[in-house]
């Protein structure tokens, strides 16, 4: 007896609603894709009860003629796509056909759609078309979801609350507004509006629409290009960051997707710029020929398959991190050019005379551990400054970071945001010259708790976290060392280290010897599951020689496939933290002039390899105005 069947329509369309409608966000995306593969510049999205009682977009696109808007909703029917060579040349955000035959087959739909020169309504409930009729002629689509899942109600179980599926399509709007600068978005639940976007096509203002116009302040643009990949976008300066890599937005070809790979390799070009489990607000848009794209492997087309992966995270690489080590860098430098006023001639005569007492501080070594230690402080806390952006006369006004607007009218923000939101204000060619003349000359006053230097100049003060600093120096010396490991700097030791291991973990240990040697781990085999080392390189801190290689073994251990480069930086980076001084440890002035005088030669000397600042920059203006010298 025959056991196989072929499933009548209504109930494949059902099957095929479960893979693409998963809530009501998932009907905004196909329906808003539609509007914005037709053409329109104006699209209106109206929610109730989140959607699920009701859907409406409305947009002002090429619209369609009366047979389409009837076919249109049979499954597979597409306008995208004619033969199998079009699969390879995919320019629209739609083709796969199953959307609306989908979303009818578990709604009640009401399209209004015109041409320009015949007028369409249709009626579909449950995926049969239930009326068709001439309507009024105006340009555009305007449809109509209504009753979500009314004919599958064990559907209506999985979803969360109001708040909740709200908070999906606000996100999604997000997206694609970001994606879309040039067209108007307008995002309503009931009579609340929730996201509304001008059109201009300028993509600052409308990040400054979706995350607010103190965040767009310090989003700085990037790009960069290579045979195959051009991309650009705009990325948050270190001290904004957020707990979740959900304010990552990745696009393709004006397509938001969902890219581990590409997230990644914007968080590999800030690292050491970024704090522990905090992650940037990027936008990051990619230009390829649509033949290195595959976007045919999701029902939902949020993933999709790049050929020449490599060449696109080189070049994400490449951008994200120029633009922001020189964003960091240099912005004292053009800020001064443009904006500090001359600083009165008494007062530049009195910073050319100043004489430090070169005294030791005093040694308390009973003293107990600062409450202020670098481990508790929080990031980026020059935020906490007060701000002004209208400076009087004889000030200086100077900041290492951009400071946040008062005004919330994001109508302002093609003026008074900086960096400018073209991408060409920072096409020009890195100079390595800039960085090291960048940082500012200072001159050490003293500590504070024996954990941060206070620091001066004619254009303020600075404090200075004395362990992030040293920990900066310290990794970039034993990055470079690392990295070119020299086997006739070995020292012999008089008594060998010994190390033990299990059984499994010997093996692994003898397949990874040639990558331990590669960072100046030299084992050999003592005994049937220990090693012993009788020479390390001389510049290995001895002090901690015996923790550091165990940890070095310990990420051998731990990873299933080795990175040297990784296992360079991770080392380096550990190194120089148990090698750098701590809090609650006093300084001679000679030496936190050693200290600023070596960070100044570093090649980032704003963050530790942790990602935390290095140092903060108090502007004279910003001390006069807090002791209300100028008001």
């Amino acid at each position: 007896m025959d056991i196989i069947k072929v499933m009548d329509e209504p109930l494949a369309n059902k099957i095929a609603a479960g893979e693409v409608v998963e809530r009501p966000a998932s009907i905004v995306k196909e329906l808003t894709e539609n509007a914005i593969d037709a053409g329109s510049t104006s699209i209106e999205i109206t929610l109730e009860e989140a959607g699920l009682t009701s859907i409406r977009i409305t947009d002002n696109g090429s619209g369609m003629t009366t047979s389409d808007a009837v076919r249109a909703f049979e499954r597979h029917a597409t306008s995208k796509i004619v033969n199998e060579h079009d699969l390879f040349r995919i320019r629209t955000l739609g083709f796969r056909g199953e959307a609306l035959a989908s979303i009818a087959a578990v709604s009640k739909v009401h399209l209004w759609t015109s041409d320009g020169v015949n007028g369409t309504e249709v009626d579909i409930e449950g995926g049969r078309i239930i009326n068709h009729r001439a309507a009024a002629l105006r340009q555009g689509t305007d449809i109509t979801v209504s009753q979500v899942f009314f004919n599958t109600p064990a559907r209506l179980k999985y979803m969360k609350t109001i708040q909740t599926e709200i908070g999906h399509t606000i996100d999604l709007v997000n997206r694609l507004a970001i994606s879309h600068p040039k067209i108007a978005f307008k995002l309503s639940h009931g009579p609340q509006v929730l996201l509304k976007t001008s059109g201009s096509g300028d993509l600052l203002r409308v990040l400054s629409d979706v995350y607010g116009i103190a965040v767009a302040k310090k989003m700085i643009p990037f790009q960069a290009e290579n045979a195959d990949y051009k991309i650009s976008g705009y990325v948050t300066l270190p001290e904004m960051t957020r707990a979740s890599k959900n304010y990552m937005t990745v696009l393709i070809n004006g397509r938001w997707v969902k890219s581990y790979a590409v997230n990644k390799a914007v968080l590999d070009a800030l690292h050491t710029y970024l704090p522990i489990g905090r992650f940037p607000i990027v936008v990051l848009q990619a230009e390829a020929d649509p033949y290195l794209t595959d976007v045919n492997v999701h029902p939902s087309k949020q993933y999709i398959k790049v050929s020449k992966e490599g060449e696109l995270l080189a070049a994400v690489r490449e951008g994200v991190h120029a633009a922001v080590k020189r964003a960091i860098i240099v912005p004292d430098a053009i800020q001064k050019e443009k904006k500090s006023a001359k600083v009165p001639s008494e007062q530049t005569s009195f910073w050319k005379n100043v004489e430090y007492n070169s005294r030791p501080m005093p040694t308390q070594q009973s003293h107990t551990v600062s409450p202020y230690s670098h481990e508790d402080k929080p990031a980026w806390t020059v935020e906490e400054v007060p701000a002004d952006n209208a400076p009087t006369d004889n000030q200086t006004v100077e900041s290492k970071f951009y400071e946040p607007l008062e005004e919330s009218n994001s109508s302002q923000i093609s003026n008074e945001i900086e960096p400018t939101s073209t991408l060409e204000s920072q096409s020009e060619p890195y100079d390595q010259s800039d960085v090291q003349a960048a940082f500012p000359e200072l001159l050490p006053v003293g500590q504070v708790h024996g954990t941060y230097i206070v620091a001066q100049n004619e254009d303020g003060f600075y404090m200075i976290d004395q362990h992030a600093a040293q920990e900066r120096i310290k990794y970039e010396y034993f990055r470079k060392k690392i990295g070119e490991v020299n086997h006739d700097e070995r020292q012999m030791l008089l008594m060998p280290l010994i190390f033990h291991y299990s059984a499994d973990e010997q093996l692994k240990i003898e397949e990874r010897l040639d990558s331990l040697e590669e960072v100046g781990v030299f084992l050999e085999q003592f005994g049937p599951s220990s090693y012993t080392v009788k020479e390390y390189p001389s510049w290995f801190p001895a002090a901690d020689a015996s923790s550091i290689i165990e940890d070095m073994i310990e990420q051998v251990l731990n990873t299933r496939q080795i990175n040297i480069a990784k296992l360079r930086e991770e080392t380096a980076i550990m190194m120089s933290c148990k090698k750098s001084i701590k809090a609650n440890h006093y300084l001679t002035m000679e030496d936190m002039q050693r200290l600023l005088k070596d960070l100044g030669n570093a090649e980032n000397p704003y963050t530790c390899p942790h990602g935390r600042p290095v140092l903060i920059h108090f502007t004279t203006y910003e001390l006069e105005k807090m002791f209300k010298r100028v008001m």
